[in-house]
C-alpha cells in the first residue's frame, strides 16, 4: 500500500511493520534509510507494531466503543498534563478512550485568561471543554523532575532556554521569582520540586480567571482538582483544596 509524503510516497511493508519514504529530495537521504536506518527503524518499527497489536487486540475488542466514540464525545473529565513521554494520564489513570479530554504543554502550564492576536492552545481547548463538553472536572496534573519547570528556573539565571521554550514558561516567571526569593538555600532540585507544586496552584488561579470557568464553578457545574505524579514510585499524590497540600493515594491492596 503506498500513500503520499512530503517527498514522494511511503510504501507500507506489512511484514516488517515498519513505512519508509521512497523518494528523497535532492541531494538528502530518506531518514528512514541508510546512515540513520539505525536510530529511525527500531522507533517507528515498535510504533507501527503497536498499532497492528491495537487492531488485533485492542479495536477488536472493543470495536462497539469505537464505532459509538465516531459519532461523538462525551467526557467528564478535562486533564491539563505535562507532555513529558513519561507521564501519560490515561496510563496513569488507566481510562479509555472517550473517558478524559487531554491537553498536554510543557510544564502542564495554565496561562492566566486573555484576549488578542495570540494564538491561544490551552485557552482554546479549555473553553471547548467547559462550556461545548460540559466537563464537571478539570484537573491539573504535574509530575516529578519536569524539564519545563527546570528551564523556568534556569531562565531566571539568564540561560537561554529556547525561542519558545522561554517566552512559554514564563508563565510561571511570577510564582518561579517568589519561590526563589524566598528559598535561597534550596538546591536545583529542591527548588524544581517545590515550583512544580506552586505552579500547579498557579495553573488552578489562572483557570479561574476565565469567565466561563468562574460561572460554571460559581453554578456548581464544574469543579478544579489537582494532582503531582512521582514519576520513579508510580506514587500519585492528590492536592487538598483547603489546605493546598498534596496528599499520598493510598493504593489498593496487592
Amino acid at each position: 500500500m503506498q500513500l503520499p509524503c512530503q517527498y514522494g510516497v511511503y510504501t507500507c511493508l506489512p511484514v516488517l511493520e515498519i513505512a519508509r519514504c521512497d523518494i528523497a529530495p535532492p541531494g538528502q537521504v530518506s531518514i528512514f534509510r541508510r546512515d540513520r536506518e539505525e536510530n529511525v527503524v527500531p522507533a517507528l518499527k515498535e510504533l507501527l507494531g503497536g498499532y497492528h497489536r491495537f487492531r488485533g487486540d485492542t479495536w477488536r475488542d472493543e470495536r462497539d466503543r469505537y464505532v459509538g466514540l465516531g459519532e461523538g464525545q462525551d467526557p467528564d473529565i478535562m486533564v491539563i498534563a505535562c507532555a513529558d513521554s513519561r507521564v501519560d494520564p490515561a496510563t496513569i489513570f488507566d481510562t479509555v478512550p472517550g473517558q478524559m479530554f487531554v491537553v498536554r504543554n510543557v510544564a502542564n502550564l495554565v496561562p492566566p485568561y486573555q484576549i488578542g492576536t495570540g494564538l491561544y492552545g490551552v485557552s482554546a481547548a479549555l473553553e471547548y471543554a467547559v462550556t461545548v463538553l460540559k466537563v464537571r472536572y478539570v484537573v491539573v496534573m504535574g509530575h516529578g523532575g519536569c524539564g519545563g519547570i527546570r528551564a523556568s528556573i534556569a531562565s531566571a539565571r539568564g540561560d537561554d532556554v529556547g525561542e519558545f521554550v522561554g517566552p512559554w514558561v514564563s508563565i510561571a516567571a511570577e510564582t518561579r521569582d517568589r519561590v526563589l526569593a524566598q528559598h535561597p538555600g534550596l538546591s536545583d532540585d529542591e527548588l524544581v520540586a517545590l515550583l512544580e507544586r506552586e505552579m500547579i496552584a498557579t495553573s488552578l488561579d489562572n483557570l479561574m480567571t476565565f469567565p466561563f470557568v468562574r460561572d460554571a464553578v460559581a453554578a456548581g457545574q464544574l469543579r478544579l482538582e489537582a494532582g503531582w505524579f512521582a514519576i520513579g514510585s508510580g506514587e500519585l499524590h492528590w492536592r487538598d483544596p483547603e489546605t493546598g497540600e498534596f496528599d499520598r493515594v493510598a493504593p489498593y491492596p496487592a
